[in-house]
Protein backbone atom coordinates (compact mmCIF):
# COMPACT_ATOMS: atom_id res chain seq x y z
CA UNK A 1 0.00 0.00 0.00
CA UNK A 2 1.50 3.48 -0.71
CA UNK A 3 1.79 6.06 1.67
CA UNK A 4 -0.34 8.44 -0.34
CA UNK A 5 -2.99 6.21 0.29
CA UNK A 6 -2.12 5.04 3.61
CA UNK A 7 -2.76 8.66 4.67
CA UNK A 8 -6.44 8.26 2.89
CA UNK A 9 -6.97 5.56 4.76
CA UNK A 10 -6.27 6.62 7.68
CA UNK A 11 -7.79 10.21 7.74
CA UNK A 12 -10.90 9.18 6.71
CA UNK A 13 -11.18 6.87 9.48
CA UNK A 14 -9.73 8.97 12.29
CA UNK A 15 -11.13 12.35 10.96
CA UNK A 16 -12.86 13.07 14.66
CA UNK A 17 -11.82 13.98 17.89
CA UNK A 18 -13.46 11.00 19.75
CA UNK A 19 -12.81 7.14 20.40
CA UNK A 20 -14.30 5.97 17.20
CA UNK A 21 -11.65 2.94 17.73
CA UNK A 22 -12.73 2.00 20.87
CA UNK A 23 -9.31 1.50 23.29
CA UNK A 24 -11.82 -1.48 25.40
CA UNK A 25 -13.29 -4.28 24.41
CA UNK A 26 -16.27 -5.14 26.31
CA UNK A 27 -17.23 -8.18 26.49
CA UNK A 28 -20.84 -9.29 27.88
CA UNK A 29 -20.85 -9.67 31.71
CA UNK A 30 -22.63 -12.12 33.63
CA UNK A 31 -25.85 -13.06 33.86
CA UNK A 32 -26.36 -11.00 30.40
CA UNK A 33 -25.55 -7.75 32.71
CA UNK A 34 -24.04 -4.70 31.23
CA UNK A 35 -20.75 -5.92 29.71
CA UNK A 36 -17.40 -4.69 31.41
CA UNK A 37 -14.14 -3.05 30.36
CA UNK A 38 -11.37 -5.30 29.66
CA UNK A 39 -8.14 -3.44 28.29
CA UNK A 40 -6.89 -4.75 24.85
CA UNK A 41 -3.31 -5.66 26.30
CA UNK A 42 -5.23 -8.86 28.16
CA UNK A 43 -6.12 -12.24 27.78
CA UNK A 44 -6.36 -14.47 30.66
CA UNK A 45 -8.02 -17.71 31.86
CA UNK A 46 -11.54 -17.48 34.15
CA UNK A 47 -9.98 -19.24 36.97
CA UNK A 48 -6.90 -16.96 37.04
CA UNK A 49 -9.28 -13.84 36.59
CA UNK A 50 -10.87 -14.96 39.71
CA UNK A 51 -7.83 -15.64 41.70
CA UNK A 52 -6.79 -12.12 40.51
CA UNK A 53 -10.30 -10.57 41.43
CA UNK A 54 -10.20 -11.20 45.09
CA UNK A 55 -6.81 -10.56 45.62
CA UNK A 56 -8.15 -6.77 43.94
CA UNK A 57 -10.88 -6.65 46.10
CA UNK A 58 -8.69 -6.81 48.99
CA UNK A 59 -5.82 -4.26 47.85
CA UNK A 60 -9.02 -1.73 47.98
CA UNK A 61 -9.54 -2.82 51.19
CA UNK A 62 -6.06 -2.71 52.65
CA UNK A 63 -3.93 -1.32 50.24
CA UNK A 64 -0.86 -2.76 52.66
CA UNK A 65 -1.05 -5.81 50.13
CA UNK A 66 0.83 -3.93 47.52
CA UNK A 67 3.68 -4.32 49.88
CA UNK A 68 6.00 -6.48 48.09
CA UNK A 69 7.00 -8.11 51.71
CA UNK A 70 3.47 -8.97 52.47
CA UNK A 71 3.42 -12.52 51.92
CA UNK A 72 2.77 -14.78 49.02
CA UNK A 73 -0.40 -13.48 47.37
CA UNK A 74 -0.98 -12.09 43.75
CA UNK A 75 -0.32 -8.34 44.59
CA UNK A 76 3.21 -9.16 46.27
CA UNK A 77 4.41 -11.45 44.13
CA UNK A 78 3.58 -8.77 41.06
CA UNK A 79 5.29 -6.28 43.24
CA UNK A 80 8.36 -8.64 43.14
CA UNK A 81 8.74 -9.23 39.40
CA UNK A 82 8.59 -5.36 38.79
CA UNK A 83 11.03 -4.97 41.28
CA UNK A 84 13.21 -8.01 39.48
CA UNK A 85 12.27 -6.78 36.01
CA UNK A 86 13.59 -3.28 36.97
CA UNK A 87 16.93 -3.91 37.49
CA UNK A 88 16.88 -6.20 34.45
CA UNK A 89 16.29 -2.97 32.21
CA UNK A 90 18.26 -0.57 34.28
CA UNK A 91 21.35 -3.48 33.53
CA UNK A 92 20.39 -2.59 29.97
CA UNK A 93 22.14 0.09 28.19
CA UNK A 94 20.66 -0.39 24.51
CA UNK A 95 17.07 1.86 24.26
CA UNK A 96 16.07 -0.86 21.55
CA UNK A 97 17.11 -3.69 24.07
CA UNK A 98 15.23 -2.34 26.11
CA UNK A 99 12.09 -1.79 24.51
CA UNK A 100 12.20 -5.68 23.05
CA UNK A 101 12.70 -6.60 26.89
CA UNK A 102 9.71 -4.98 27.43
CA UNK A 103 7.97 -6.38 24.85
CA UNK A 104 8.55 -9.74 26.54
CA UNK A 105 7.73 -9.00 29.88
CA UNK A 106 4.57 -7.25 29.33
CA UNK A 107 2.50 -10.67 28.74
CA UNK A 108 3.18 -11.41 32.70
CA UNK A 109 1.37 -8.25 33.61
CA UNK A 110 -1.70 -9.22 31.80
CA UNK A 111 -3.81 -10.74 34.11
CA UNK A 112 -3.17 -8.66 36.85
CA UNK A 113 -3.95 -5.59 35.25
CA UNK A 114 -7.05 -6.98 33.50
CA UNK A 115 -8.07 -8.14 37.17
CA UNK A 116 -7.58 -4.67 38.70
CA UNK A 117 -9.51 -2.65 35.80
CA UNK A 118 -12.37 -5.09 36.20
CA UNK A 119 -12.34 -5.04 39.81
CA UNK A 120 -12.08 -0.77 39.43
CA UNK A 121 -15.06 -0.88 37.13
CA UNK A 122 -17.27 -2.79 39.58
CA UNK A 123 -16.49 -0.92 41.97
CA UNK A 124 -15.79 2.34 41.31
CA UNK A 125 -12.45 2.58 43.66
CA UNK A 126 -9.03 2.03 42.80
CA UNK A 127 -5.24 1.82 44.51
CA UNK A 128 -2.57 3.53 43.80
CA UNK A 129 0.31 1.18 43.07
CA UNK A 130 3.99 1.09 40.71
CA UNK A 131 2.64 -1.43 38.44
CA UNK A 132 -0.30 0.13 36.38
CA UNK A 133 1.64 2.85 35.94
CA UNK A 134 4.67 1.37 35.23
CA UNK A 135 3.38 -0.89 32.21
CA UNK A 136 1.11 2.15 31.13
CA UNK A 137 4.71 3.54 30.44
CA UNK A 138 5.79 0.29 28.52
CA UNK A 139 3.00 0.13 26.44
CA UNK A 140 4.09 3.62 25.11
CA UNK A 141 7.42 2.57 24.66
CA UNK A 142 6.68 -0.67 22.63
CA UNK A 143 3.75 1.42 20.45
CA UNK A 144 0.85 -0.30 21.75
CA UNK A 145 -0.74 3.10 22.60
CA UNK A 146 -4.25 2.06 22.48
CA UNK A 147 -3.54 -0.60 25.53
CA UNK A 148 -1.26 2.53 27.13
CA UNK A 149 -4.66 5.34 27.11
CA UNK A 150 -6.83 2.52 28.80
CA UNK A 151 -4.49 2.28 31.36
CA UNK A 152 -3.89 6.28 31.62
CA UNK A 153 -7.74 7.02 31.30
CA UNK A 154 -8.29 4.63 34.51
CA UNK A 155 -5.00 6.77 36.36
CA UNK A 156 -7.04 9.97 35.19
CA UNK A 157 -10.33 8.69 36.56
CA UNK A 158 -9.45 7.63 39.90
CA UNK A 159 -7.00 10.01 39.85
CA UNK A 160 -4.05 7.67 40.68
CA UNK A 161 -0.73 9.47 41.46
CA UNK A 162 2.41 8.39 38.56
CA UNK A 163 5.51 7.65 40.73
CA UNK A 164 7.96 10.12 41.54
CA UNK A 165 10.72 8.68 39.42
CA UNK A 166 8.69 10.03 36.09
CA UNK A 167 8.43 13.39 36.89
CA UNK A 168 5.26 14.36 35.18
CA UNK A 169 1.73 13.61 35.78
CA UNK A 170 -0.32 10.98 33.55
CA UNK A 171 -1.88 13.40 31.39
CA UNK A 172 1.72 15.09 30.55
CA UNK A 173 3.52 11.97 30.04
CA UNK A 174 0.80 10.23 28.27
CA UNK A 175 0.74 13.55 25.73
CA UNK A 176 4.04 14.43 25.33
CA UNK A 177 5.50 10.71 25.06
CA UNK A 178 2.56 9.92 21.93
CA UNK A 179 3.46 12.93 20.46
CA UNK A 180 7.01 12.45 20.55
CA UNK A 181 6.63 8.95 18.87
CA UNK A 182 4.02 10.92 16.45
CA UNK A 183 7.02 13.40 15.12
CA UNK A 184 9.39 11.00 14.86
CA UNK A 185 7.79 8.48 12.84
CA UNK A 186 6.43 11.67 10.54
CA UNK A 187 10.01 12.87 10.46
CA UNK A 188 10.86 9.16 9.19
CA UNK A 189 8.05 9.34 6.29
CA UNK A 190 5.99 7.35 8.10
CA UNK A 191 1.97 7.06 9.41
CA UNK A 192 0.45 7.50 12.52
CA UNK A 193 -2.62 6.36 13.74
CA UNK A 194 -4.55 10.14 14.08
CA UNK A 195 -7.18 8.70 15.85
CA UNK A 196 -4.15 7.74 18.64
CA UNK A 197 -3.14 11.27 18.52
CA UNK A 198 -7.08 12.78 18.80
CA UNK A 199 -7.89 10.47 21.62
CA UNK A 200 -4.75 11.51 23.54
CA UNK A 201 -5.76 15.34 22.94
CA UNK A 202 -9.44 13.77 24.09
CA UNK A 203 -8.65 12.23 27.58
CA UNK A 204 -6.03 14.91 28.59
CA UNK A 205 -7.56 17.80 27.00
CA UNK A 206 -8.65 19.46 30.85
CA UNK A 207 -5.16 18.30 32.42
CA UNK A 208 -3.42 20.99 33.51
CA UNK A 209 0.45 20.82 32.34
CA UNK A 210 3.10 22.74 30.21
CA UNK A 211 1.78 24.74 27.35
CA UNK A 212 5.09 22.98 25.60
CA UNK A 213 3.81 19.78 26.05
CA UNK A 214 0.33 20.67 24.63
CA UNK A 215 1.92 22.47 21.52
CA UNK A 216 3.84 19.36 20.45
CA UNK A 217 0.54 17.42 21.25
CA UNK A 218 -0.83 19.79 18.44
CA UNK A 219 2.02 19.68 16.29
CA UNK A 220 1.60 15.78 15.48
CA UNK A 221 -2.14 16.22 14.89
CA UNK A 222 -1.40 19.21 12.37
CA UNK A 223 1.41 17.35 11.08
CA UNK A 224 -0.17 14.19 10.49
CA UNK A 225 -4.01 15.91 9.34
CA UNK A 226 -1.96 17.49 6.76
CA UNK A 227 -0.21 14.45 5.40
CA UNK A 228 -3.79 12.86 5.36
CA UNK A 229 -4.89 16.37 3.75
CA UNK A 230 -2.24 16.40 0.83
CA UNK A 231 -3.34 12.64 0.12
CA UNK A 232 -6.85 13.45 -0.27
CA UNK A 233 -8.10 13.27 -4.40
CA UNK A 234 -11.13 15.07 -3.30
CA UNK A 235 -11.27 18.73 -4.09
CA UNK A 236 -14.23 19.41 -1.83
CA UNK A 237 -12.67 17.31 0.83
CA UNK A 238 -8.74 18.96 0.87
CA UNK A 239 -9.66 22.37 1.80
CA UNK A 240 -11.43 21.40 4.64
CA UNK A 241 -8.76 19.13 5.86
CA UNK A 242 -6.09 21.38 5.43
CA UNK A 243 -8.00 24.02 7.45
CA UNK A 244 -7.97 21.62 10.21
CA UNK A 245 -4.25 21.02 10.15
CA UNK A 246 -3.79 24.55 10.09
CA UNK A 247 -5.87 25.25 13.18
CA UNK A 248 -3.79 22.39 15.23
CA UNK A 249 -0.53 23.82 13.86
CA UNK A 250 -1.43 27.30 15.02
CA UNK A 251 -2.57 26.19 18.28
CA UNK A 252 0.82 24.98 18.69
CA UNK A 253 2.51 27.97 17.82
CA UNK A 254 0.23 29.75 20.13
CA UNK A 255 0.92 28.03 23.18
CA UNK A 256 5.02 27.60 22.22
CA UNK A 257 6.41 29.84 19.19
CA UNK A 258 9.64 28.02 19.33
CA UNK A 259 7.51 24.42 18.15
CA UNK A 260 9.08 24.81 15.16
CA UNK A 261 5.51 25.01 12.66
CA UNK A 262 6.26 28.33 11.18
CA UNK A 263 7.57 26.77 7.88
CA UNK A 264 4.45 24.27 7.85
CA UNK A 265 1.75 26.89 8.41
CA UNK A 266 3.12 28.78 5.79
CA UNK A 267 3.17 26.08 3.17
CA UNK A 268 -0.20 24.57 4.35
CA UNK A 269 -1.78 28.27 3.87
CA UNK A 270 -0.69 28.60 0.40
CA UNK A 271 -2.06 24.76 -0.43
CA UNK A 272 -5.31 26.32 1.36
CA UNK A 273 -5.38 29.10 -1.35
CA UNK A 274 -4.62 27.28 -3.84
CA UNK A 275 -7.47 24.11 -3.01
CA UNK A 276 -9.73 26.32 -2.54
CA UNK A 277 -12.60 27.08 -5.30
CA UNK A 278 -12.91 31.19 -6.26
CA UNK A 279 -16.46 31.95 -4.90
CA UNK A 280 -19.36 31.56 -7.00
CA UNK A 281 -19.94 35.15 -9.76
CA UNK A 282 -22.92 36.91 -8.21
CA UNK A 283 -25.74 36.87 -10.92
CA UNK A 284 -26.92 40.40 -10.89
CA UNK A 285 -22.73 41.90 -11.05
CA UNK A 286 -22.61 40.01 -14.48
CA UNK A 287 -26.23 41.17 -15.60
CA UNK A 288 -25.05 44.92 -14.73
CA UNK A 289 -21.51 44.44 -16.76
Amino acid sequence: MSPARQHRERFANAAKPDHAHPIVAAPQGEGGQEPLPVTAIVAASPARLHALRHAALAAIEDPAALDPGAGDGPDAQIMLRLVHDMRRLKAIQSIEKKIEAKREMLPAYRDWVMARLRVSAETGKAVADEVIPTIMVWLIDVGEYRGALELAEHMLLHDLPMPARYQRTTAALVAEEIATAAIKAQAAGQCFDLGILYATESLTADADMHDQIRAKLYKAIGQETALGAEALLSAEDQPRALAKALDALRRAHQLDDRVGVTGRIRKLEKQLEAATPPPPADPASTQDA
